[in-house]
Order: structure tokens, then C-alpha cells, then sequence
């Protein structure tokens, strides 16, 4: 596994004041190589550690699955941000993560703790998508952000156009929903100040 410091891969963005740390072919191995690492759940808050202090807020973007790497993000944060699909099989995936956080939490984060569950792909007109709500806001009642992220043409086409959806098209749905989950965020950070 190629080794680079975080403070050597960070990119700036379109965006002012944000920036990124791009993925790269070479991650899809990771967990492979990271079965034999030492300190393999640790080697992400490990690498933040000598950069954090010099951004409000650090996001990681995890896989869809449950491995080394997901396991790295839960340990690294403060708190994590868990999206779910309104349909169906989401709300059986979201059992099997919310134990993982619990063990994680448990055995090597014991501050970590969820700081919001938020709906995607969400269609308003199916009786399924207001269940998912409902069983969601029973489980999570203090988690739930107010807004859902839309089912939206105009979020899926952004990432073709190597843009995020504020600047493809920020009048659409879709990025008018971020923009609020955004505001949700920063509202006890704002209320803290």
C-alpha cells in the first residue's frame, strides 16, 4: 500500500473554503492490505490527527459496506452522519450498521455517537417512503434531520459533470435539500458560539 501524508493529497475546490482529499483507484485494495496493518482500525485518525485542527469540519465518505474501512471512518470521527434510503432493505442495512457503531463505539471510539440520520431518495407520494420515515423516527427520534434529500434528476446527472449539485444546478430540489441539511448542521454549532 502506497503511503502519502493527508496534508500532501488535499486539493482545493470551486468552492471556497473547502477541499478534498480525493480517492483513487489504489483505495478498492485497502481493506485487503489493511487485514495485516498494525493498527488497522486506527490508521485514518492516525493520519487526521497532525491536519485537524486546521478545518471545522472533516467528512469521510464511506463505502457502502462494512469493512476496515468503514471501521477506520467510525473510529476516526466525532460522530457520524448515517444516510438511508427510503425503501425497504435500507432499514435491514441500518441495523447491521448501527451495531457495528455500538461495538466500535465500545471498543475503540467511546465518543462517537450518531449526529443525524438522514432520509435520501426520498419520494413524498409513496406510502413506503413515509414508513421508512416513521420507523426511522422511532429508533432515531433526536437524530432525524428535519429534511430529506429528494429522489432528483438533477443529482444524479451532477457527478457526470464532475460537479457537486450546488454548482450544477443549485435552484434544483435536490440542492436546495442539501442546503438545508447544511443549515441543520450548522445550527448548534451556531447556537455553541
Amino acid at each position: 500500500m502506497q503511503e502519502a501524508a493527508l496534508d500532501a493529497v488535499v486539493v482545493a475546490t470551486e468552492i471556497q473554503n473547502l477541499w478534498l482529499v480525493p480517492a483513487t483507484i489504489n483505495l478498492a485494495g485497502a481493506d485487503v492490505e489493511l487485514v495485516a496493518a498494525l493498527s488497522r482500525e486506527t490508521r485514518l485518525r492516525q493520519a487526521l490527527a497532525p491536519i485537524a485542527d486546521r478545518y471545522d469540519f472533516i467528512f469521510i465518505d464511506c463505502p457502502p459496506s462494512l469493512g476496515l474501512l468503514t471501521i477506520n471512518a467510525l473510529t476516526a470521527a466525532d460522530d457520524c452522519i448515517i444516510p438511508v434510503q427510503a425503501e425497504f432493505y435500507a432499514l435491514e442495512g441500518l441495523a447491521q450498521l448501527t451495531n457495528v457503531i455500538w461495538r466500535v463505539r465500545d471498543a475503540l471510539n467511546p465518543t462517537l455517537h450518531v449526529g443525524g440520520v438522514l432520509v435520501t431518495m426520498f419520494d413524498g407520494r409513496t406510502r413506503l417512503a413515509l414508513e421508512v420515515i416513521g420507523e426511522l423516527e422511532r429508533y432515531f427520534p433526536e437524530q432525524m434531520f428535519k429534511t430529506q434529500i429528494p429522489r432528483n434528476v438533477r443529482l444524479s446527472e451532477a457527478p457526470s459533470y464532475g460537479k457537486p449539485v450546488i454548482l450544477f444546478d443549485v435552484k434544483s430540489r435536490g440542492a436546495q435539500a442539501y442546503l438545508a441539511v447544511a443549515r441543520e448542521m450548522l445550527a448548534p454549532v451556531e447556537a455553541r458560539a
